[in-house]
């Protein structure tokens, strides 16, 4: 069994209970401990925010009143326990993005969960809502809501919006209805989710929204995307077609990280693309 000892700060700390991931016996509440410790080690706080349709989970750091947020979007988490049997609770079995938050040393830092992740309460919402339904207006509209709200708890009135995976999409379809969006950066992103269901052979997700079909509306926005040369989940190929479609010809906007796959490698890369200018 191979182990996989954390980068973040809060590594030393888990090293055991990563060990439990990479075994795959972590319970539920492993993996919500898993996440408060990470928070604590790095000074975030836990916060619920209540949308019109969901109670979101958010772990924040606001150090700079008037500076940018940067707020990282949970990927689909462990929304499947099968190819036909869905999860009783999608929180991810391991916290990649959260330790990602965990490392960015900007002043103002925000990690925002997705309907049913890291809930206070069970059930957190109808299981709809972390499979077919986990790019629905009513989910991007509640994340937004809570982007909303953290933006004023930091007072802050710019957002540079991270998605991982599946947060990417919901970052993608965010940053198309707002202004205040600075940046936009993307992780082994799901940015064409009807080009992933048939790459997979699975069938469409209804009554989802779909994040390419908002490209020409965020081809003017900086941005820059990543993908993992290893990447079988959501292989590179995904977020070249959303680039084309958003006017980038050249792929000015997209680096493939070599060696990384869709959970494995980016930790360790993820301060140097930090830096990766737009």
């Amino acid at each position: 069994m191979q182990i996989f000892i954390s980068c973040s700060k809060a590594g030393r700390l888990l090293f055991l209970v990563i060990a439990l991931f990479a075994a795959g016996c972590a319970s539920v509440s492993d993996r919500y401990e898993a996440a408060d410790r990470i928070a604590a080690e790095v000074g975030f706080t836990k916060t619920f925010f209540k949308t019109d349709n969901f109670t979101l989970t958010a772990y924040t750091r606001f150090d700079r009143p008037l500076d940018d947020l940067n707020v990282y979007i949970e990927g689909d988490g462990s929304a499947w326990l099968s190819r036909t049997r869905l999860s009783d609770d999608p929180t991810p079995r391991r916290p990649l993005v959260l330790e990602l938050a965990a490392m960015d040393p900007a002043p103002n830092v925000a990690y925002l969960a997705r309907p049913g992740q890291y809930t206070a309460a069970k059930p957190g919402c109808h299981p709809d809502y972390w499979s077919d339904r986990r790019f629905s207006q009513e989910v991007v509209a509640s994340v937004n809501q809570a982007l909303d709200s953290l933006l004023r708890q930091a007072r802050s009135d710019r957002v540079n919006l991270i998605g991982y995976s599946g947060g990417a999409a919901i970052a993608v379809l965010i940053a198309a209805r707002r202004n205040d969006v600075a940046t936009l950066r993307t992780v082994a992103g799901n940015l064409d989710t009807d080009a992933v269901n048939r790459h997979h052979g699975v069938s469409p997700l209804n009554g989802s929204l779909n994040p390419i079909d908002v490209a020409e509306k965020v081809k003017n926005l900086p941005q820059h995307h990543f993908a993992g040369s290893k990447d079988t989940v959501v292989p590179p190929f995904i977020i070249e077609s959303f680039l084309k479609r958003a006017g980038d010809q050249d792929g000015r906007m997209f680096t493939i990280v070599d060696g990384v796959s869709h959970t494995r490698g980016w930790c360790e890369r993820w301060k140097s693309l930090l830096a990766v200018p737009f």
